[in-house]
């Protein structure tokens, strides 16, 4: 057995620390909704907070600051994120005493009856025609130095960016970010996002990446319906969705500038239900596959697979049709609502909704799948139905013993199959031994919550984990 050790009075000591990650529950992602108001037909705010009460939808993100809009959503117990126009920026980022008047009119005015939670400091900032780039990171700066002042320090500060600011977004493994932002920009606003304990906001919309290679990229792929799926050539990931494909490009963008500790939440993503004819794919069916298959996704997935333990965040773009945006008919056919407050196609927003509708499609995409399998990885065999444990390799050999010495000891896994001349014992490598144990574990606890963590060493997959001739038991049997 690949380095089993006895359980030491120095693990003992280290398990008093470790005992959170072993028992800590796995924690799905979150769905919330742009609300922009770029229409004379809308309904008041006061009717609009009523409707997403109504839909379950306890998170909405704004494009400014409006009174009526927060006023409006004061102790509705909503999470809101607000916004700071690109139009300020350079005053924002100028002036302290001006992002001191902002910060006290915007935003004490309102927190805490109405949960501010983030502030999104411009939107798509690198693309903006004006070039307010260079004010982007001292603004965010001045509005985090103004909440300090103010006490609110809790509300974190962030700016969305788009796809846009890749250079390299294929494959996934090959992402990285422009080389003309990365000094000016990337690399600073990531400090300050990991210095604040923030995250980096991300509009990601698989829509215009189908329609512009809609030859080459399969629809079932965009819209995150079953497909056989695109192993990544650079790790050996496999990937059932274009928009985790998306995702871990940016991941992968931010580990090469060596921040692969800072979050990422999705700010915006969305399909149109109406478009011009040469927007190649728009249209209700479309529009309702992808955003009802996502908030399934993110309700009751893992991570993605390039960081499996981290829950997918998503704000789907947006709440209403908004009849006065500019730029093609799509534009102005993103919303899951008319304004009449009428939907404009079925989808669930919450996990009691998608649990009482159409049953939730076997996920695939959380589960990292080597192009190879005689390297030691583990395979895996789709299985509806039914999930197992097994080790995450990113999180590293130290971590991958711990969580084998625990399992295999105090945890009381049966790790008999991986001693030495035993069915699975090869390959002999922490990784495949500790997921062996990891589920064995996992199943002798009846696939409890918080019993595949292990400090972020283990996740939950769908499909039949195994290697060789080696299958991993479900329910204590094989």
């Amino acid at each position: 057995m690949a380095s089993l050790r006895s359980f030491t009075l120095s693990f003992l000591l280290l398990s008093f620390s470790a005992l959170s990650f072993f028992h800590a529950s796995f924690a799905a992602g979150t769905i919330g909704v742009n609300y922009g108001r770029v229409a004379n037909n809308l309904p008041t705010p006061a009717q609009v907070v009523s409707l997403l009460k109504s839909q379950g939808i306890n998170r909405v993100k704004l494009y400014d600051t409006n009174s009526d809009v927060l006023k409006a959503l004061a102790n509705s117990a909503i999470d809101v994120v607000v916004a700071l126009p690109n139009e300020l920026l350079s005053s924002v980022a100028a002036d302290q005493s001006f992002a001191d008047t902002w910060v006290k009119a915007n935003i004490s005015e309102h927190f805490p009856q109405t949960k501010i939670e983030a502030i999104a400091v411009g939107n798509e900032v690198f693309v903006d025609p004006k070039n307010t780039t260079p004010f982007l990171v001292p603004a965010m700066k001045n509005v985090y130095k103004s909440l300090v002042k103010f006490n609110l320090s809790s509300i974190k500060i962030s700016s969305p960016i788009a796809l846009s600011a890749l250079q390299n977004s294929y494959p996934s493994s090959a992402g990285s970010f422009k080389t003309e932002l990365i000094g000016p920009a990337i690399k600073p606003m990531l400090d300050f996002l990991r210095q604040t304990g923030s995250y980096l906001m991300v509009n990601a919309y698989p829509f215009f990446a189908y329609a512009a290679n809609s030859d080459v990229i399969s629809l079932d792929y965009a819209l995150l319906k079953e497909n056989p799926g695109v192993v990544d050539s650079g790790n050996g990931l496999k990937y059932h969705s274009l928009l985790e494909a998306q995702l871990d490009a940016v991941h992968s963008a931010m580990s090469a500038v060596q921040y692969n500790d800072v979050k990422l939440v999705v700010t915006e993503t969305g399909w149109p239900s109406l478009g011009d004819e040469a927007e190649i794919g728009a249209g209700e069916a479309n529009a309702a596959a992808y955003n009802g298959n996502l908030v399934k996704r993110v309700l009751t997935g893992n991570g993605t697979p390039l960081r499996p333990q981290e829950p997918l965040d998503v704000y789907l773009f947006a709440l209403f049709n908004e009849n006065e945006k500019p730029g093609p008919t799509s534009e102005r056919n993103y919303g899951l609502f008319y304004p009449n407050e009428k939907r404009v196609y079925d989808v669930p927003f919450t996990l009691e909704q998608v649990r009482d509708g159409q049953s939730m499609p076997v996920n695939k995409s959380s589960s990292p799948v080597p192009a190879v399998q005689s390297d030691g990885k583990v395979s895996t065999t789709s299985t509806a139905g039914q999930t197992w444990c097994v080790a995450n390799g990113n999180a590293g050999a130290e971590k991958l013993q711990a969580g084998l010495d625990y399992a295999c000891g105090e945890g009381g896994a049966d790790c008999r199959p991986i001693q030495v001349g035993s069915a699975c014992y090869s390959p002999s490598t922490v990784e495949a031994h500790a997921s062996y144990a990891f589920n064995s574990y996992y199943q002798k606890k009846a696939r409890g919550a918080g019993t595949c963590d292990f400090g972020g060493a283990a996740y939950v997959v769908t499909q039949q984990p195994g290697f060789g001739n080696c299958k991993f038991p479900t329910d204590g049997g094989a």
